[in-house]
């Protein structure tokens, strides 16, 4: 696939994965329409400073998933969608679980069916390896099955039927990226990474929650490439796969590495108010991508520490826009 002047529509264009594919796509020659969330204040969100209105090959539309003729307006003459709106963070759907299926039930089947009737020719919808719940096997592999242990995850697993009921339906291009645990340079301190790296550059003390749960932490460069390879190929219609790196760590090593990059001194404390429900919790997440090897040629380019000594970096530079001190839910 060409990627030059190909009109391409990337919804969640605002969020930390979005806004890196976005990134590529225009390095790429994509003439690239960024889908954000609306908001009174016209944030762009993490496209925000970065780009403007007279940046060649992109256009910003501000709107909302949930809506089914703003959507269809955005889709109308796209060849290729990549669908990363949704509301993803495990603690808020404690809270706001009626949200969750509001923009990541609703909002999948307003992409897809604005897709259908706009025969867009290809489709890379966003899943999470929190759909597998705590491994039965590992590593997990795209048979596993799906388990809704938070009302994230049971959202995230209807928008993936959802998805793939277009493809068995209708025979929408559609294709299942299944990322595990992606991080990279701005990411909030909703996730694990910024919320280690964050505190370790600022305190002396690192506040987590639980330390034993496993995950396949993957560099955003190596996701984004996943995206882009998976749009490409023909033999990923209609699939779900997996993008992962393949080794797992526990929270606690994870505190660990990053600690001895940052601040040595640092200790770690578990809070209780950061801890999940026991049967809510995930307790391990492994990789198997040899299925986005074998249809897309994938794989991770980038280790572990290689993607924490540049997430380091970047937020070294970045660490006044952070609340360092706040729990982010």
């Amino acid at each position: 696939m060409k990627w030059q002047d190909r009109p391409v529509l990337v919804t969640g264009a605002g969020g930390f994965i979005g806004s890196h594919l976005v990134d590529e796509l225009l390095k790429k020659g994509a003439d690239v329409t960024a889908f954000v969330h609306y908001n009174a204040r016209n944030d762009w969100g993490m496209l925000e400073g970065r780009y403007t209105d007279a940046t060649p090959h992109l256009k910003v539309i501000a709107g909302d998933v949930t809506d089914a003729l703003f959507v269809r307006k955005a889709v109308a003459g796209k060849e290729v969608v990549f669908h990363l709106a949704a509301l993803i963070g495990i603690p808020y759907s404690y809270v706001a679980p009626e949200s969750y299926v509001n923009t990541n039930i609703k909002g999948t089947l307003n992409v897809m069916q604005a897709c259908l009737d706009e025969d867009v020719s290809r489709i890379v919808h966003t899943s999470t390896s929190e759909t597998y719940g705590t491994a039965q096997y590992t590593p997990i592999d795209e048979q596993h099955p799906l388990q809704g242990q938070s009302p994230y995850s049971a959202s995230k697993i209807g928008a993936d039927k959802i998805a793939e009921s277009f493809y068995c339906s209708f025979g929408l291009p559609v294709t299942t990226i299944r990322p595990f645990n992606t991080f990279g340079p701005r990411q909030s301190t909703r996730a694990v990474i910024p919320t280690i790296i964050t505190q370790a550059l600022t305190s002396d003390t690192v506040r987590l929650g639980s330390l034993t749960p496993v995950r396949d932490l993957t560099y955003v460069a190596d996701t984004v490439a996943g995206f882009i390879r998976l749009a490409e190929s023909k033999k990923t219609v209609g699939r779900t796969i997996n993008t992962g790196s393949g080794r797992g760590v526990t929270i606690g090593e994870l505190a660990d590495i990053i600690i001895g990059k940052t601040n040595p001194k640092a200790k770690v404390i578990c809070e209780e108010k950061r801890i999940r429900p026991d049967k809510s919790e995930v307790m391990e997440l492994l990789c198997d991508n040899r299925l986005a090897a074998e249809l897309a040629g994938w794989k991770p380019a980038y280790t572990l520490e290689k993607g924490l000594d540049l997430t380091i970096g970047w937020m070294k530079e970045h660490l006044a826009s952070y609340k360092t001190g706040v729990y982010t839910v």
